[in-house]
């Protein structure tokens, strides 16, 4: 009797185990390599099980950037709330904002989504990773071609210095994707000279990169630094001239 207990019991401890180990190898075989949505929900749950805190919130940054990527938006923002560390939380948002934008979706689309990546900037606790979150944000709108979205995020924040960030990085998406005029109402609203200079350098180097002497010539001429100016002129002449000193300074 008491031999049978004791295997009974032995048994109770070891089929719970077998079964889970079973249907836990049973989960991983019904995925196909090519079904997206059964992957995504293996890569989540495997990422829970990850003990250290940066590994698992590099694998939810990089999960929720794919969720955008692949028009999950909403599912992607619900991950932000998971990570624990705020500069991830701010690299996540970023992720999220520029990978949606890339899909070029209608306008309409991409206004609930910048509002609720704001909210979840808004609620990141660490200062300068709320500033960098923020000026994120402000960078996907920009990227997504929303500059109005663009310059209110960044008009939102209160110190000056980081706010001036936020229009530069703004500035040089809109020169990327060949809007001067936004470029420069960004720039414009940057309130440090030494820094908007600094911006329209950047931004007339960015268009002649890309070949576009003219645009590049144009933003060029609105800087004030006489030095500034200059290098902005010297650069467009010697990357058609020169290209391969293009590292001036």
């Amino acid at each position: 009797m008491r031999l049978s207990l004791f295997l009974s019991m032995i048994l109770c401890l070891i089929l719970p185990l077998a079964s889970g180990t079973a249907r836990g190898e049973a989960e991983n075989k019904a995925c196909s390599g090519e079904d997206k949505g059964c992957l995504f929900r293996l890569l989540e749950d495997t990422a829970v099980t990850v003990k250290e805190d940066s590994w698992r919130d590099s694998t939810y940054r990089e999960l929720a950037k794919l969720l955008a990527r692949d028009n999950q938006s909403d599912k992607a923002v619900s991950f932000i709330s998971r990570i624990r560390t705020p500069d991830t939380q701010a690299l996540t948002i970023r992720g999220i904002g520029m990978a949606a934008a890339s899909l070029k979706l209608p306008a309409e689309q991409y206004t609930p989504l910048f509002a609720k990546l704001t909210e979840e900037a808004n609620k990141i606790t660490h200062p300068p990773s709320q500033a960098i979150a923020l000026t994120y944000v402000a960078m996907g709108q920009a990227f997504a071609g929303d500059d109005e979205g663009a310059m209110k995020t960044a008009g939102a924040m209160d110190n000056a210095e980081l706010r001036n960030k936020a229009y530069y990085e703004s500035s040089k998406v809109q020169a990327e994707n060949g809007r001067l005029e936004p470029a420069l109402a960004s720039i414009a609203a940057i309130v440090d000279p030494g820094f908007r200079a600094k911006a329209l350098r950047t931004v007339s180097k960015i268009r002649a990169d890309k070949k576009d002497y003219q645009g590049a010539l144009t933003l060029a001429q609105k800087i004030e630094n006489p030095y500034q100016k200059s290098q902005a002129i010297l650069y467009i002449l010697t990357r058609q001239i020169a290209p391969e000193e293009v590292s001036l300074e």
